[in-house]
């Protein structure tokens, strides 16, 4: 009999190692068959914004090979206030799991604690959080290498020597800061170039615009300017327009829209700063669904830019690279 039971315990050990190492389950894992038809939650930091656009195609399009839905929402500013509720509303639908780019690093954090002891998972896009811990994966571009590669392509623009100035587009945001970071410190490279500072734009078109206007009147002898998003670059080419300092003034944008190509193509903005935004969302829910299976996570993932020309800009990969405003 003691024999007997010996066997059977054998046996059933087996049984339960045998079951934990197929496919790398870990005991409250969800199998990969067991997500289909469940939902991520996609909450950009602003709607109608080309680069979150082509995030959102990469998302769908990975979200689909493991039988996922996406359910996205974005709010129609890049203002915390407007995110928050979206968030509570996206956590009240249950979802697998969340993919957020949170529009402010501290605002966010409590409505996301919520989130995640309501048994969200969560995942970080292009912008980040104060306790990135909340998160099983933090995805973005790295910003600081992004903003270095501005003031080098700026700088070669001015010919090394003249006064420049940073738009950055919202204060809090850990994108602008980064590469208005990054810029500040490899602008210092330049010694003939002279920094004049950072002003916000709040992702405001016109008020980039206004913020060009303000600073050609006090620095009227004003050479480059490095726009941290779509829209202050956008701004700053019309408040150039506005000004008559059109080919004066050269700018770099960060991102690749289709405003901004268009103003690289009529010349309006000479040089722009491409993320890659779709590889972004694959890899975000790459992660979020291992984390979810019991499959390795990577906790922080860096993309890189490139800086795109009228030289480059017809080239395959260059092209490949340009932002959509719709998937197909």
């Amino acid at each position: 009999m003691k024999k007997y039971r010996a066997l059977i315990a054998a046996g059933t050990l087996v049984v339960a190692l045998s079951a934990c190492s197929a496919g790398g389950q870990q005991p409250g894992n969800t199998s990969a068959d067991g997500l289909k038809g469940k939902t991520i939650s996609f909450i950009p930091g602003v709607s109608g914004d080309s680069f979150y656009i082509s995030m959102e195609c990469g998302v769908r399009s990975e979200a689909e090979k493991h039988g996922l839905k996406v359910d996205m929402q974005a709010p129609q500013q890049f203002d915390p206030s407007l995110q928050t509720p979206i968030v509570n509303a996206a956590v009240a639908k249950a979802p697998a799991a969340m993919l957020i780019a949170p529009t402010d690093a501290n605002a966010l954090v409590s409505p996301l604690t919520q989130a995640k002891a309501d048994g969200v998972t969560i995942g970080l896009v292009d912008t980040t959080l104060a306790n990135d811990s909340l998160a099983v994966t933090s995805v973005s571009t790295d910003n600081e290498a992004g903003g270095a590669a501005a003031a080098d392509a700026l700088a070669k623009l001015i010919g090394d020597k003249g006064k420049v100035l940073v738009i950055a587009f919202k204060a809090g945001a850990s994108t602008s800061d980064a590469r208005q970071k990054g810029f500040e410190e490899q602008i210092k490279k330049h010694p003939d170039v002279q920094y004049v500072g950072a002003q916000i734009n709040d992702n405001d078109p016109a008020k980039a615009a206004s913020i060009v206007s303000a600073t050609l009147a006090a620095h009227p002898d004003l050479k480059g300017i490095f726009a941290t998003n779509q829209f202050a670059a956008e701004g700053a080419a019309t408040g150039l327009r506005n000004a008559g300092a059109q080919g004066k003034v050269q700018i770099v944008g960060f991102d690749a829209g289709p405003v901004q190509v268009q103003q690289l193509r009529q010349g309006t903005v000479q040089a722009l700063i491409a993320q890659k935004p779709a590889e972004i969302g694959v890899q975000a829910v790459k992660n979020v669904v291992a984390s979810l299976t019991g499959g390795t996570v990577e906790k922080n993932v860096g993309t890189d830019t490139v800086t795109v020309t009228m030289d480059n800009i017809t080239t395959p990969e260059i092209e490949g690279m340009l932002y959509k405003t719709k998937c197909s």
